[in-house]
């Protein structure tokens, strides 16, 4: 794992800046389950990477929250392959769809004014469905 791994145009990581750990997963699996160690637990330091522009880390800390440290740090852990190898794999999948999504940035909505011709058909349009109003109503207004 020497070369980087792509995120998006203009972003990668380098495989330095994540930590693996690997742990027993829980749940169904027979005695495999628990002599091997399949689940990956993977750390990103988002504070502290070099790799990764400043917007982006503050979307990330938005859109990750509940993954973050107080320190900053990003812990996620897969366990839902029976390989080491796959888990690993998913996790990291896993990060660079979380960092794609955090280098999304809204365009910035530009105001504009209706048009002479939009406001004349609006007072047009209320002025008809008041004097409409005012036919149906059983009062004399003379």
């Amino acid at each position: 794992m020497s070369e980087r791994i792509f995120v998006k145009d203009g972003i990668s990581l380098d495989p330095e800046e994540l930590q693996e750990r690997f742990i027993r997963a829980s749940g169904p699996g027979g005695q495999n389950v628990n002599k091997v160690s399949t689940a990956v637990e993977l750390r990103f330091d988002v504070d502290n990477s070099p790799s990764l522009p400043g917007y982006v880390k503050g979307n990330l800390k938005r859109q990750a929250a509940h993954l973050m440290t107080q320190d900053g740090i990003l812990v996620m852990q897969v366990q839902t392959h029976r390989t080491q190898a796959r888990n690993r794999e998913e996790a990291v999948e896993r990060l660079v769809a979380l960092i794609a999504a955090a280098t999304y940035r809204p365009k910035r909505r530009i105001a504009t004014k209706p048009s002479r011709t939009a406001k004349k058909k609006r007072t047009d349009s209320k002025t008809k469905r008041g004097a409409l109003k005012k036919l149906r109503s059983s009062k004399s207004f003379d």
